[in-house]
């Protein structure tokens, strides 16, 4: 099928497991990247450039597995406009919006060479939320922010 010069694609529905939707068109290989989703032994399909009524454009990832499997703080640094919903028995049971976390750790690096991350490898790179209105973080040890 043709649609406005497209193809129209169906994928199969999710028995139990999590869709993240409305996500940026393109950012979808980001998230699977930040996530470490191919280190899980589970079924995941990746839809970019899906046509959206609210979007435009957009991607979508589905996961075959418990909302475990995603680090949710992860995903509203990256965009807290994704919606999580949760499936079960091919249902929608929940939907859970993002927020921007307050902390982060281990997900950015400080890019300051002076910071005590870079000398002390077992420092936990963590960065606080400095500014919500601009997603601005900082490191938490010498205040650089993050890129």
């Amino acid at each position: 099928l043709f649609t406005k010069g497209y193809y129209m694609l169906s994928i199969g529905a999710l028995n139990n497991g999590i869709v993240l939707d409305h996500i940026e068109a393109g950012k979808a290989m980001e998230i699977y990247r930040y996530l470490d989703l191919d280190n899980l032994d589970c079924g995941i399909a990746i839809i970019k450039n899906a046509q959206s009524n609210k979007m435009e454009r957009k991607d979508i990832i589905k996961i075959d597995g418990g909302l475990d499997l995603v680090d949710l703080d992860v995903l509203g640094y990256i965009d807290c406009n994704i919606t999580v919903n949760i499936i079960k028995d091919g249902e929608i049971i929940e939907k859970m919006p993002l927020s921007l976390p307050k902390k982060l750790t281990n997900i950015i690096k400080c890019g300051n060479p002076r910071c005590i991350t870079s000398s002390e490898t077992n420092l936990d790179q963590i960065f606080y939320l400095a500014d919500a209105s601009h997603h601005t973080y900082r490191c938490k040890y010498c205040d650089e922010k993050a890129k």
